[in-house]
């Protein structure tokens, strides 16, 4: 009779030590104490106005593609839609905290105002133009975008002047 293998081993197959076990990392707690997700974010104005600027997006992308609008119009809506729905992630999975060599919301202003900048073209063309209801939704929608672009950027300065009005010294909020 052959000896009994180690539970959780297969005969012949190499012993693990314990801290490279695959149930060792489940049975050990967070080495941070933190949540994988931030669950405050999405009720800040931040986060909800990230959230809002996703599902508009969305409802325009869905208008022009249904519409049968111009490409640019559907891929403007689409990439605008993706890019937020990834800063969202960002913020809410707290990459940026792990990330610190690129100041986050300056990038997230950039993207705000040059979504903004594109956003105000194309939603003017497509409500000019209005070759049918859909389009005319989606420009319309595009330019509450363009708003919600706007806000976002203004909140996301005034979050730079705060953050960097704080000294070494001074307390994290």
């Amino acid at each position: 009779m052959a000896p009994a293998s180690p539970a959780g081993s297969a005969p012949g197959s190499p012993r693990l030590p314990p801290s490279r076990s695959p149930g060792a990392a489940a049975r050990r707690p967070p080495a941070t104490g933190r949540t994988l997700v931030d669950r405050a974010f999405p009720r800040t104005p931040r986060g909800a106005l990230k959230i809002s600027r996703t599902l508009v997006a969305l409802a325009a992308f869905i208008c022009f593609a249904v519409s049968g609008a111009h490409g640019a119009y559907t891929a403007l809506a689409g990439m605008e839609m993706v890019i937020t729905l990834l800063f969202l992630l960002l913020y809410l999975l707290r990459v940026d905290a792990r990330m610190r060599f690129l100041l986050w919301p300056l990038a997230d202003v950039f993207n705000s105002v040059i979504a903004a900048l594109f956003l105000l073209v194309v939603a003017l063309f497509a409500i000019i133009i209005k070759t049918n209801k859909g389009t005319l939704a989606g420009g319309v929608l595009g330019l509450i975008l363009l708003v919600l672009c706007i806000v976002d950027a203004v909140l996301l300065c005034k979050k730079i002047r705060l953050d960097r009005g704080r000294g070494r010294s001074a307390p994290p909020k």
